[in-house]
């Protein structure tokens, strides 16, 4: 068995989005201090490096993070290449075979330097959520910070997916994984009440 570890590095460094909350750890209170352990202090958005958007992020009426269905974090997955792709459609996945994979994941290679945020990514054709549905994939997972366009502010894929009962994971870090299918792990924290939430995305080789 062998492990992919597929989540971005949470520092000072990684990239938020414009205006949103900075990614800062720090310790808070040190062993000297305290006189027996050290503490530390987290501030960050719900959407900083790998995390799930919660239907709740885009509509007020939809599912936030403690109320989300862990079974669709723990699942097979299919990892497909879509690198040098500006559009990302139904057309580009008509040989594409799922088998019994319930998530599948792009790789772009578009988001190489994670300490800068992009001013544009490849879109998404909301056609690809009828492929989702027909195909019985129910989370779709990017290497990119939205499934929409930077500049967007009606959102398609996400309001698409949601419609459809389909789940989004953003931020993965796919260039060293191989095209093929594999055991997807990426559970968000139980934050209640969130619109989002960091994970710890890993991809399982049998």
């Amino acid at each position: 068995m062998k492990i992919h570890d597929i989540s971005m590095m949470l520092n000072q460094d990684v990239a938020e989005w414009p205006g949103d909350t900075p990614f800062q750890f720090q310790v808070s209170l040190t062993k000297q201090q305290s006189g027996s352990v050290n503490i530390g202090q987290i501030t960050s958005s719900t959407h900083i490096g790998t995390h799930i958007d919660a239907p709740f992020h885009f509509d007020e009426e939809g599912e936030k993070v403690h109320e989300l269905p862990l079974e669709n974090y723990i699942v097979e997955a299919i990892v497909i290449d879509m690198s040098e792709k500006q559009v990302i459609s139904r057309e580009l996945l008509q040989k594409v075979t799922t088998g019994t994979a319930k998530a599948v994941l792009f790789r772009t290679s578009f988001w190489t330097n994670r300490d800068v945020f992009p001013k544009e990514i490849p879109t998404f054709d909301v056609d690809i959520v009828e492929w989702m549905v027909e195909n019985g994939i129910l989370l779709l997972g990017v290497d990119l910070p939205s499934v929409d366009s930077i500049t967007s502010k009606h959102l398609p894929m996400h309001h698409a997916l949601g419609s459809a009962g389909r789940y989004i994971l953003e931020g993965l870090m796919l260039d060293e994984v191989k095209d093929g299918t594999y055991k997807l792990i990426a559970l968000p924290l139980k934050i209640e009440g969130a619109d989002g939430s960091p994970v710890r995305a890993v991809l399982i080789e049998e």
